[in-house]
């Protein structure tokens, strides 16, 4: 059930009209919003609950455990079972067959008769997005920052949580859960708020990254050779667009699809192409996840407490692991090489200038220049087909075979929108939100109409998944 869909339109208006009128009752409003996570993620694949409900119900009572248990090798014990059943589940159906093909091909380079295994698991939808979030609970417990929940449906709720659960935000159990426990309320501001978000988040979505998809990323990217010099360009340009707008735009239909039922989840992006330096960027990128891997990886390995070397593999190791959080391929890992060592640099040149930006606007403006086109030359090879394909779309563009004629307005315009819209002054964006906020309900329904006749009269009749939906 996608966001973009009319289905989910209905689903989610439904369960909010349900859910105010149990609003009173908290057993109530939480076994609906838990049987409403259910039947989302039953759409999908119904048989694949189990997984879910196990990773809910191991770390649930490994939470209620680890308080009561003493000896520290007990509560280690614990811990390892968590992390070891559920790194384990995501290694199986993520990375199983990329470790198979892998010995595969070390065999053949020994001059041994290849063995091809290949178990070709379905991966789970949002299998990554909710064992990190699982995970996180029992960790922040056995640190001591996290109290256990005694509710045990809460906590499958908690997991599961309908919005968030093909995509994120990986919210974490400290932000949720005190939220269930109170009486939940809708401020005419929050549900102004929220219907701003999903509009927003839908115009992003369909108007701009499908356009841009459909349009000109997936046809230059499947075949380069075929394109000159400027489409190949473009085609860069619009992904680095594409893939911002789509993911972006599903994680402001999450938040306002959560904040209409009177829940507050963090915001996941923060104008990331604005950024400075690279740093600066995975402060601003997938908040969620970069948080995630600061406090659950970068940070217990040492961080940059234990000296220059030490910090930099430190760094390495984490954008790494996260480039192949993304998925089980050779590009993935690459994608976050190039992120290690653009990290690592940056990192050298802040320690060599004694400070974390340059000191003047047109020094900003450079960095933040030199920091967006490694961003777009690294979502190259995240979008390639893989590594050679990534090269050869770069010889493409390069070659200077010049002529643009495949891009037509219907191309160029949603690429100039969406930068144009990223790199507008914040405040525009402010006044134009606060501006909704104020009209009166019914002109608000009004916009919203017109917002969805829009929409539907620019989306493709073949519904386009939403790309982070595959990790």
């Amino acid at each position: 059930m996608l966001f973009t869909s009319a289905k989910y339109g209905v689903f989610l208006v439904a369960v909010f009209l349900v859910y105010w009128g149990l609003a009173r009752i908290r057993l109530a409003r939480m076994a609906l919003l838990l049987a409403a996570s259910i039947f989302f993620y039953a759409n999908w694949r119904i048989d694949y609950l189990v997984l879910l409900w196990f990773t809910g119900s191991l770390d649930f009572f490994v939470g209620g455990l680890l308080p009561s248990m003493r000896r520290p090798a007990g509560r280690r014990a614990l811990l390892a079972v968590s992390l070891t059943a559920n790194l384990g589940i995501l290694a199986l159906f993520k990375y199983a067959d990329f470790l198979l093909g892998a010995a595969s091909d070390f065999t053949t380079l020994l001059g041994l008769d290849p063995v091809r295994l290949r178990l070709g698991l379905i991966l789970p939808l949002g299998i990554s997005f909710y064992t990190f979030k699982s995970m996180s609970y029992v960790i922040d417990i056995y640190r001591g920052t996290l109290a256990p929940t005694h509710r045990y449906h809460e906590y499958l709720l908690y997991v599961g949580f309908f919005p968030q659960i093909a995509a994120g935000p990986i919210t974490r159990a400290a932000q949720l859960l005190p939220q269930f426990e109170r009486r939940p309320s809708l401020t005419d501001i929050q549900g102004s708020r929220a219907l701003w978000l999903i509009m927003a988040g839908l115009f992003k979505k369909v108007v701009i990254a499908d356009a841009l998809g459909m349009g000109l990323v997936d046809r230059v990217f499947s075949i380069p050779e075929m394109y000159t010099s400027w489409e190949a360009l473009a085609a860069i340009y619009g992904y680095a667009l594409q893939i911002y707008c789509d993911f972006s735009g599903y994680s402001d239909v999450a938040i306002g699809s959560a904040l209409l039922l009177g829940f507050e989840i963090p915001d996941n992006f923060a104008l990331p192409y604005r950024a400075t330096n690279l740093r600066d960027f995975w402060r601003r990128w997938h908040i969620s996840l970069s948080t995630w891997f600061r406090d659950y990886l970068y940070i217990p390995l040492g961080g940059s407490r234990r000296g220059g070397a030490r910090t930099y593999f430190n760094l390495c190791a984490t954008m790494l692991l996260c480039g192949l959080w993304h998925g089980a391929e050779w590009k993935f890992l690459f994608w976050g090489a190039l992120h290690a060592v653009g990290q690592s640099v940056t990192r050298l040149a802040q320690r060599a200038l004694g400070r974390d930006d340059a000191a003047t606007p047109l020094g900003r403006l450079l960095t933040g220049f030199v920091t967006f086109h490694f961003v777009c030359f690294a979502w190259i090879f995240f979008r390639a087909d893989d590594l050679g394909a990534g090269c050869n779309l770069l010889r493409v563009a390069f070659s200077f075979i010049g002529g643009a004629p495949n891009l037509t307005w219907p191309v160029l315009l949603p690429l100039a929108v969406g930068y144009g819209l990223h790199w507008a002054p914040r405040r525009a964006e402010s006044w134009v939100r606060d501006g909704f906020g104020r009209l009166p309900a019914s002109v608000q329904g009004l916009v919203l109409f017109a917002a969805a006749a829009l929409l539907y009269a620019v989306a493709s009749r073949d519904v386009q998944p939403y790309i982070y939906t595959q990790f």
